[in-house]
């Protein structure tokens, strides 16, 4: 069991460590709420994994400092010990019911705009429950486009069904291969990295940073004192 209640994180952000329960069964989730919260940022693992791995903690760190409220998520089926999620209907449900609640719980007078961030097989949740979320935005870590030396089994669809704007960042040795990008799909490519996207997490904190000051500039800038908001930092990705 998560240890359970809050845990203040120096002045203005508190630490939560909840259990969610879904039809699926219990999810854990790490929550930290700002003083002065932007937006809903929540972020999950690969298949068998957990959500600590240096690239989702970059995209919280990125989303933490523009003031999102920020939800690490174990799915039920890791909760349970399994290493794959299964049905792909059953893990879309839950995530959709647990993230409703969070929605919920972190509303003020409206509910905050939300983005979603998954790596690889969480990378595929997030992008086909999007709409059905009202997700405004997707940061798809390492997304699977299909399975390493089969192109033929492309997952394409399951990322251009978002129906929001996906930035997403892939190595460029992804045995998995690389999606295209388009009008509402931006795609980071970096140099050395492989489908772990574990050796440069300053670079895809900015360039998860610019691309939610580009996608939501709007709201972030009505969320920090003045209207302004931190200066949009230059990605350090090789030419």
């Amino acid at each position: 069991m998560p240890p359970p209640g809050p845990v203040t994180l120096g002045s203005a952000t508190v630490r939560q460590v909840d259990e969610i329960m879904t039809a699926a069964g219990p999810a854990w989730v790490a929550l930290e709420r700002p003083d002065r919260p932007a937006f809903l940022l929540v972020l999950t693992h690969g298949a068998g994994g957990t959500p600590d791995t240096r690239d989702v903690l970059a995209v919280r760190d990125a989303g933490r400092a523009l003031g999102a409220v920020t939800a690490l998520v174990t799915q039920p089926y890791r909760v349970r010990g399994g290493r794959a999620p299964g049905s792909a209907e059953k893990q879309d449900s839950a995530w959709a019911e647990l993230v409703g609640v969070l929605r919920r719980e972190t509303a003020g007078d409206a509910p905050l705009p939300l983005v979603q961030c998954g790596r690889s097989n969480g990378a595929r949740v997030t992008c086909r429950t999007a709409r059905a979320v009202g997700a405004a935005g997707v940061i798809a870590l390492a997304f699977p486009l299909h399975p390493p030396g089969q192109p033929e089994k492309s997952r394409d669809a399951e990322l251009r069904g978002a129906g929001a704007s996906v930035l997403v960042i892939n190595g460029a040795r992804d045995p998995f291969g690389v999606p295209e990008p388009d009008e509402m799909t931006k795609v980071v490519i970096l140099p050395e990295e492989t489908h772990a996207l574990s050796k440069r997490p300053a670079a895809i904190g900015d360039a998860v940073t610019a691309w939610l000051l580009s996608s939501m500039g709007t709201t972030l800038r009505s969320a920090f004192p003045g209207g302004t908001t931190p200066d949009p930092l230059t990605p350090r990705l090789p030419n």
